[in-house]
């Protein structure tokens, strides 16, 4: 069990929380790039950290992500008019470029130097892949833009969406580390999930419900392996990475595309869930674009016009009892995603860490829990930048193996789990 005080201390990412300036020394996705389709679109609210800000795309197509709240008199510039190279409060015509900086004030003379005296927060926001990243630190020690390999890749390689989680950051989190799970809750999807079903490693999968973990540390977080019996002799091995704060990536199953997430919290009760899915050597293919599209996968099917999945704790997730009954789902919910989200939001908001009991098959997220106290306290009482900051920290990949019982993973897979480019996955 977990004390309440740390309990505290993992979970809240507002302003001056120790965890929260732990994430703000990273670059963390913002946006999708779809959001901010073309110059002088509409603003999009965004709210990250517990901080309130807009989002919009000039006329000249810079991206700004600035304070929600017009300078004047608090104002939502969500309605504001994007127009002619800034953001325009539509209640007195204030208007602020980009950065924040306040450009105009009509009610001034024109000789007037108020604009000047007037800037809004704001934080650089980056296109990458089709993701709009931001870094919500110090400028001064703004580390290079991230170089995860699946918003690198040529776009025809890569699929990218995002949904809204209604709990906590560190709970979504732990179950993108959590491999013991996939045995019982996804069960029905390694056989009919078509990004999914066909690999070999299904069968592990099925046929050890008991995996053995061993964790080991990285430049940037963890590799978290979990053992499963195979041929005799012979062991099956999962080897899922975790870099600073949030990105997990699911390891590979035969020549599907590899998926992954990064868990961005929007407030102390709800995050983002950017998943991903690409293939390092070749691009994905129709049916399996839309099948992402279409919600299978590590994806979801969203209301229209939103990022809340159709499956949502208001509807009960739409559970089909029936087909629990027959086996085709696990829990009765049908996806993936959906059958992770559902169960992580039954925890309520924050999980009460003080009433589990873990036991081993639990060390990765034990471990996980331990590095980030330990890197958010050397942030706060001695400056120590945290691992996973470090550009080079994040061109790490998973894995799936079948080695001998008598060797380490880590030892056999050091080359499996970097990224070389044009290199394919190692895979199972």
């Amino acid at each position: 069990m977990l004390r309440k005080e740390i309990n505290e201390l993992l979970t809240q990412t507002g302003p001056g929380t120790p965890m929260g300036e732990l994430f703000r020394q990273y670059w963390i996705p913002a946006l999708l790039a779809e959001e901010l389709s073309e110059n002088d679109c509409p603003p999009v609210r965004v709210k990250l950290l517990s901080e309130r800000m807009i989002a919009f795309r000039d006329s000249e197509g810079r991206y700004g992500l600035i304070d929600e709240f017009c300078a004047h008199r608090g104002a939502s510039l969500w309605f504001g008019r994007n127009e002619e190279g800034g953001l325009r409060c539509p209640y007195h015509g204030w208007k602020y470029d980009v950065t924040g900086q306040c450009t105009e004030v009509p009610s001034e003379a024109d000789n007037s130097s108020f604009c000047a005296n007037v800037k809004l927060t704001s934080y650089p926001l980056v296109k990458i892949g089709d993701v709009l990243w931001t870094h919500m630190g110090d400028r001064a020690t703004r580390p290079e833009p991230p170089e995860f390999e699946w918003v690198h890749v040529p776009a025809e390689q890569t699929y990218t969406s995002k949904r809204w989680q209604q709990c906590n950051w560190l709970q979504a989190f732990e179950g993108g580390i959590d491999s013991s799970h996939v045995t019982f809750l996804h069960s029905g999807g390694l056989k009919s999930d078509p990004l999914f079903k066909g690999a070999k490693g299904n069968e592990y999968n099925m046929n050890d419900t008991k995996p053995f973990f061993e964790v080991a540390d990285s430049e940037g977080g963890l590799f978290v392996g979990a053992r499963r019996n195979a041929e005799e002799g012979s062991y099956y091995w999962r080897i899922t990475p975790w870099v600073m704060p949030s990105f997990t990536m699911v390891p590979p199953r035969g020549d599907h595309p590899v998926h992954g997430h990064w868990w961005v919290p929007i407030d102390d009760e709800n995050c983002w869930t950017y998943s991903f899915d690409y293939h390092p050597v070749r691009a994905l293919t129709e049916t399996e674009r839309q099948a992402m599209i279409d919600g299978h996968g590590v994806h979801s099917r969203t209301v229209p016009g939103t990022y809340r999945p159709v499956a949502n704790m208001d509807n009960d997730y739409l559970i089909d009892r029936e087909a629990q009954r027959r086996g085709e789902t696990y829990s009765g919910v049908a996806g993936i995603a959906m059958q992770d989200a559902s169960l992580q939001e039954s925890m309520g908001p924050i999980v009460d860490r003080t009433k589990e009991r873990l036991v081993p098959a639990d060390s990765g997220i034990i471990k996980a829990r331990q590095k980030l106290r330990k890197a958010a306290l050397a942030l706060r009482d001695e400056g120590v930048v945290p691992p996973g900051v470090d550009p080079e920290h994040h061109k790490v990949r998973s894995a799936a193996v079948v080695l001998p019982q008598a060797e380490s993973f880590l030892d056999s897979c050091r080359d499996a789990v970097k990224v070389v480019p044009g290199a394919p996955q190692t895979t199972v």
